[in-house]
């Protein structure tokens, strides 16, 4: 490399959009850029085939802030094609934190066929702006595009994607819906116009669907029972053992009377997924040959439903009491096994989450669990972590939780976040102890809170504030650890936290 020349990375990505936006395609277009500027690329970094509108789902992305942030790249700034190729995303916030991630290291973002420089000015923060806004609409007016599309194929008897459950199968058809062959599971239709349809299955699965209705109808058989009573006959299931879960999706799905239902839930632009009104599905009667007879069907939803109607919250609330007093435990798995007591998916429905109805019986804190709900009892030391903090800093903190699926975090006045780690203790040999961090994606680059457990995993031992976490997944921290060097260690009555975590901002701010 010539000395005159600046090392650069670039970053390049592709979904499944145009030709102008292929891997080559970028490439070439950043080359002529670094010749142009001076620039070397030294490094690349790509996802290819993969969407903009989230993180998680963009390894190069990942490892490119990961290297930035961790100040080992070698390289001094990184080359884009144009803004959309860094991100589509949703949040256009988002998209100006991963580029401020790299501008506050020291390696600046350049988008190579945009018609303004990326220099901060007035005009390019405006441009900026306005260019990751119709990036992220582009997403979104496709998004309704394709869904238009894929409703309008489904109100025509067509599937449209995923596998076709228990008992059916998927059919490869011509436009003209002419038979050419079974697709197995995980093979697709290799030609745009071709199209899939449902069929009925093996016959062993189909009369193992007609006995699950048998049963729910004829003999009143519980949901639950059914389950267990096919794992006693060893009924074979397509991947493990059969659950409530399993029983209950055969029961209540309308494809099983040769019904083809399209929408029932969603997950559009990568959002949590959501169940749909019944109202708002695409339906079509008669899309194939049914397993079930309509009337069978009905008689299975009505029975179901007055099941459900029947469990008032008390009823539930109480079945989980004397579940506790007869295993001195509660779980998801314990729940799922007991005879006579709800599924876990009906407490999260009803509840919200499990968790919380533990709380509505007393119920969940770190010394009601075991050694083996070491999940759980993690779970609620750090709950209790994060209220002790807001107690101590009641104008300063709160409690925010991104979805039930999330861990919740601090937030600051100033919307500031910081993400707490509980970290338990393992011996990996004699006197070696490691401690187990699990970091989300969503994790990245925000203040984090350190707090590592004792030998045992009963107490804390200590607790370290980070700057900015840098990693994403689980990892390990050591003794004395040189990660924790960039930490401010906090006292155990941790008055501190507030101090610490003021001076991070305060240098993030003038680093900006």
């Amino acid at each position: 490399m010539a000395a005159n020349f600046l090392p650069v990375a670039q970053y390049v990505r592709m979904s499944t959009e145009h030709q102008q936006y292929s891997l080559e395609n970028q490439a070439r277009a950043i080359q002529v850029y670094a010749e142009a500027k001076g620039f070397q690329v030294i490094f690349t970094y790509f996802d290819a085939a993969r969407s903009g509108l989230v993180l998680r789902g963009r390894p190069g992305l990942r490892y490119l802030l990961q290297d930035v942030v961790s100040g080992t790249s070698g390289y001094r700034a990184i080359l884009v094609y144009d803004v959309s190729r860094w991100g589509r995303f949703q949040d256009t916030d988002e998209s100006a934190h991963y580029e401020f991630l790299c501008k506050s290291a020291g390696v600046p973002v350049h988008y190579c066929a945009e018609t303004f420089p990326n220099d901060n000015s007035l005009s390019s923060l405006i441009m900026k702006a306005l260019k990751r806004t119709m990036a992220g609409e582009y997403s979104r007016e496709l998004g309704e595009k394709v869904l238009a599309g894929q409703r309008r194929l489904a109100s025509l008897g067509f599937k449209q994607g995923g596998s076709a459950g228990y008992g059916l199968q998927r059919i490869l058809v011509s436009p003209d819906r002419k038979p050419k062959q079974p697709l197995a599971l995980g093979e697709r239709k290799s030609i745009a116009t071709d199209r899939v349809i449902l069929a009925p299955g093996s016959r062993n699965e189909i009369e193992c669907v007609r006995e699950i209705y048998r049963l729910l109808v004829e003999e009143h058989r519980t949901v639950h029972w059914i389950a267990q009573d096919l794992n006693r006959r060893r009924v074979p299931h397509p991947t493990s053992q059969w659950n409530y879960l399993d029983v209950h999706r055969i029961l209540t799905h309308p494809k099983y009377m040769g019904y083809l239902a399209y929408g029932m839930c969603t997950s559009r632009l990568h959002t949590p997924r959501l169940s749909v009104p019944q109202k708002e599905w695409t339906i079509v009667p008669k899309a194939f040959k049914a397993i079930i007879d309509e009337t069978t069907f009905a008689e299975a939803q009505r029975i179901l439903k007055a099941r459900t109607i029947s469990q008032t919250d008390e009823t539930l609330l109480n079945s989980l009491r004397e579940l506790l007093k007869r295993r001195k435990r509660l779980s998801a798995s314990e729940i799922d096994r007991a005879p006579g007591v709800a599924s876990p998916t009906t407490f999260r429905k009803r509840f919200g989450s499990l968790i919380r109805a533990y709380e509505l019986i007393g119920y969940g804190k770190p010394s009601d669990y075991s050694s083996c709900d070491q999940r759980q009892r993690t779970r609620a030391l750090r709950d209790q972590l994060l209220a002790r903090l807001v107690d101590l800093f009641p104008a300063d903190l709160t409690i925010v939780r991104l979805g039930q699926r999330y861990r919740p975090r601090l937030e600051f006045r100033d919307h500031t976040q910081v993400v707490v780690l509980v970290c338990r203790a393992c011996r990996l040999c004699k006197n070696d102890l490691r401690w187990i961090a699990d970091a989300t994606p969503n994790d990245y680059g925000l203040l984090a809170l350190i707090a590592r457990f004792a030998p045992g995993n009963a107490e804390y031992m200590d607790f370290h504030l980070l700057p900015s976490l840098d990693h994403r997944g689980k990892f390990q921290l050591s003794r004395k650890d040189p990660r924790l060097r960039r930490a401010i260690r906090l006292k155990s009555d941790l008055r501190g936290f507030l101090n610490a975590a003021a001076a991070f901002r305060e240098a993030a701010d003038n680093l900006s």
